[in-house]
């Protein structure tokens, strides 16, 4: 009889690990394929270590999370993929920020969009600038909340319904 059992690699192990939940264990995991790789395959080590960040943010540790991603978007700027770079970016950023850490946050989250301008990505950059604009409401900075509100906007080449009326009511601002 010949045994059928599959055996999955740690990328898939990990995958599914988080897609069940277990975000610990993911992070475990992404960490154990990101080392086996370490030194053969800089950009796959890169994204394994961003998702091992989004998996140890995920389960509370924030300060994994940030060693996790810190310097990956490096390595995806020197190889030009300027997409995961500002992925990157935002993983680190959002590592910080959980920290408390918002000022280096908000310096990463600028590298992120500033990567994501690179890449062609309008609609991730406006991401990052609407959560910018949310840590400036939260520090009680309007003015500087409503900037990066229209920065971010500002780049939409295709804004859906709700960011056409957010842009016309920036347009009438009476500030």
């Amino acid at each position: 009889m010949t045994d059928l059992t599959t055996t999955q690699s740690p990328t898939e192990e990990a995958n599914q690990a988080y897609q069940q939940g277990d975000y610990e264990n993911a992070a475990r995991l992404f960490g154990e394929a990101a080392s086996a790789l370490q030194g053969t395959n800089p950009l796959e080590t890169a994204e394994l270590k961003n998702n091992q960040s989004v998996a140890w943010l995920k389960s509370g540790n924030a300060q994994a999370a940030y060693e996790a991603a810190r310097d990956t978007a490096n390595v995806f700027t020197a190889a030009g993929d300027h997409r995961r770079a500002g992925m990157a970016w935002g993983n680190e950023a959002a590592a910080l920020q959980e920290l408390g850490r918002v000022n280096e946050a908000l310096e990463k989250y600028r590298l992120s969009a500033e990567a994501f301008e690179r890449a062609g990505e309008d609609q991730l950059r406006n991401d990052v600038f609407q959560v910018m604009a949310g840590i400036k409401l939260k520090q009680g900075k309007v003015m500087e909340a409503l900037f990066h509100m229209q920065m971010g906007l500002a780049g939409v080449k295709h804004p859906s319904l709700k960011q056409k009326i957010l842009l016309a009511l920036l347009r009438f601002r009476t500030w």
